[in-house]
């Protein structure tokens, strides 16, 4: 079979950084038609040019970057810095990108990809808030019945909020972003925080990444060192949690990963509850599925297979 055809949307942060890594490595499956760069976990100067240094250190210069919204759709912009450190790729030190940002914006980007290829072949990656993905769809609506999918890490319904108590950070920095994805008809598949909160940088699994001893495996170490301090002490768990990796990986192992296709809604109205994922998991009201929210992860071939893609970069 051919590789599938991505575009990944990202806003990067360590954890976006490992899941770009993790596709690179994967050409065999996965061919990255374009980046784009959205302001979120730090704002887009920053995204745009921690996306072109992690294109360089896997020595990917072929892949174009372009940059996306500044802000959301209707809301202020919330930033990460608290997680991610000032760069957003705090822990690992990297000279600044040789790489230029592609003259094309990101929604000129993603549609001119969309449009391009055949239909059915493009699957839309969104690591981090979705405000160029929803412009892309207010901009051009023909490329929602062009696309595969649209395979997004964000959101929760066990695990609540991570950003407040009711919302996931992707989700809550823009809601109105997030509700155009959802009612667009196309295939989306969601990888929120019951998943990913299962996907743990244990030492075990930090060790055998950094044992590889290469300059990606050394940077990745450095990252997901610095990354997972914050989670440690707010979760008190075996090891923080790697996110938008989880994206990547269903594409790659889908077997390693089970959800329900169900109705989710996002709230946009109620300060208390801003950005949260209302997921109709028991199925209890009468709305239609239009979402696979994914509710496990098997977290040892997780690892296994991220630490096996990383080695070959």
């Amino acid at each position: 079979m051919p590789p599938r055809k991505i575009i990944i949307d990202t806003d990067p942060g360590q954890d976006d950084a490992v899941a770009i890594l993790l596709a690179l490595a994967s050409p065999e499956e996965l061919e990255v038609l374009a980046i784009t760069t959205v302001a979120g976990n730090v704002p887009l100067a920053l995204t745009s040019r921690n996306a072109r240094v992690v294109c360089e250190l896997a020595g990917r210069t072929d892949i174009p970057v372009h940059e996306g919204a500044t802000q959301p759709l209707k809301r202020a912009l919330v930033t990460a810095e608290h997680v991610h450190g000032k760069t957003g790729l705090d822990g690992a030190e990297l000279p600044d990108p040789e790489l230029a940002v592609a003259a094309q914006p990101a929604v000129e980007a993603i549609v001119h990809h969309i449009r391009r290829e055949p239909p059915g072949s493009v699957t839309l990656c969104p690591l981090g808030p979705l405000t160029n993905i929803a412009l892309a769809l207010q901009h051009a609506p023909d490329i929602a019945e062009r696309l595969a999918g649209i395979v997004l890490m964000g959101g929760a319904y066990f695990e609540v909020g991570n950003i407040t108590p009711a919302a996931e950070f992707n989700i809550y920095v823009d809601p109105e972003a997030a509700e155009i994805v959802l009612k667009s008809g196309v295939p989306v598949t969601i990888l929120p925080l019951d998943a990913t909160h299962q996907a743990l940088i244990t030492k075990e699994r930090l060790d055998a990444i950094a044992a590889i001893g290469t300059p990606v495996t050394e940077a990745v170490a450095g990252w997901m060192d610095f990354y997972e301090r914050f989670d440690l002490e707010k979760y008190g768990s075996a090891g923080g949690p790697l996110h938008d990796p989880c994206v990547i990986a269903y594409l790659l192992r889908p077997d390693l990963f089970e959800g329900r296709h169900i109705n989710v809604e996002i709230e946009t109205g109620s300060d208390l509850t801003r950005g949260m994922t209302v997921a109709d998991w028991w199925r209890v009201t009468d709305r239609a599925p239009n979402a696979t929210f994914i509710g496990t992860v098997e977290a040892n071939g997780f690892f296994a297979l991220l630490t096996e893609r990383l080695a070959r970069l």
